[in-house]
């Protein structure tokens, strides 16, 4: 049987929503895109140069409940702290993967260090879904640096895809994701081609971070989400140097409901995540 390729049914430009000083770009959710499938929310934050000294990120201690957080240092750094005991600084080329499950407060801010001297700074951060099975699960967190993350190098090193969780040549992503995404981000050299086969009956999450890539002739540019027809495989095709992030997940045909920094499946249960976190009940950062 033949396989069936995806091909482009709408491009979703990010829209400019700058969070004090830190240049962020929003793709997801849009005005004609509220989720893609089990992928909530994306903000692409920077490129940008901080100077010295600089004030730092902007994202002091705040809550989650219900989904999962995956956040790509492209450039820079990042430090996490939150309520589970978890603490770390993931520099560049690195990712931090949390679970918030059934709540925890966390912080994303620069370390005093950064803050001191400043530099470039590049970070993305996706929003995962979580089923109801799994939305009270016990919050975890894994944060990885460049040198724990593989990177397979494919169509004759034009293509070096940085393999986050799932399996792809073989080779396993350092993440175990509690529902079977796959996430990776790639580099890919002007002429380089990525093929992504097993897609059927998965949501695929494409995000042009730079460059312009080409899925069956029609081009996606920067700063685009790419919202792809149902196939078996991916082909896609850098027209300039390129970094896209791609992923792909299950279904959850189930209702989402969001409020702020919770995302459940029923309104009572956002109400019941406030006042959750209202009693302390998530922790308290020290």
């Amino acid at each position: 049987m033949t396989e069936k390729a995806c091909t482009i049914h709408r491009l979703h430009p990010a829209h400019r929503d700058d969070i004090g000083d830190l240049v962020t770009r929003r793709p997801l959710p849009g005005p004609a895109l509220d989720h893609l499938g089990a992928f909530l929310f994306l903000n692409h934050h920077g490129p940008q140069v901080y100077p010295s000294p600089n004030r730092g990120l902007p994202f002091g201690p705040h809550p989650h409940r219900g989904f999962e957080t995956v956040t790509f240092i492209l450039a820079g750094e990042l430090t996490h702290r939150d309520t589970g005991g978890h603490e770390s600084t993931i520099h560049a080329g690195g990712v931090q993967w949390m679970t918030a499950g059934s709540g925890l407060i966390h912080a994303e801010i620069s370390s005093d260090d950064f803050k001191r001297r400043g530099g470039a700074v590049e970070i993305l951060q996706l929003w995962v879904n979580l089923p109801a099975r799994l939305k009270m699960t016990a919050p975890r967190y894994t944060g990885v640096q460049a040198d724990g993350v593989p990177v397979l190098s494919e169509d004759a090193g034009r293509v070096r895809v940085h393999l986050v969780s799932g399996t792809r040549g073989g080779i396993t992503g350092p993440v175990a994701s509690l529902t079977g995404v796959f996430m990776s981000f790639a580099y890919l050299d002007a002429g380089g081609t990525l093929l992504t086969e097993g897609l059927q009956g998965r949501d695929v999450f494409l995000y042009v971070v730079r460059g312009n890539v080409t899925v069956a002739g029609t081009v996606a540019p920067a700063f685009n989400l790419v919202e792809l027809t149902p196939g078996d495989r991916l082909d896609l095709v850098a027209q300039e140097d390129s970094v896209i992030l791609l992923g792909h997940a299950d279904p959850i045909d189930e209702p989402i409901v969001s409020h702020g920094p919770f995302v459940m499946n029923s309104v009572a249960e956002i109400h019941q995540a406030y006042a959750d976190f209202q009693a302390g009940k998530f922790g308290t950062m020290g």
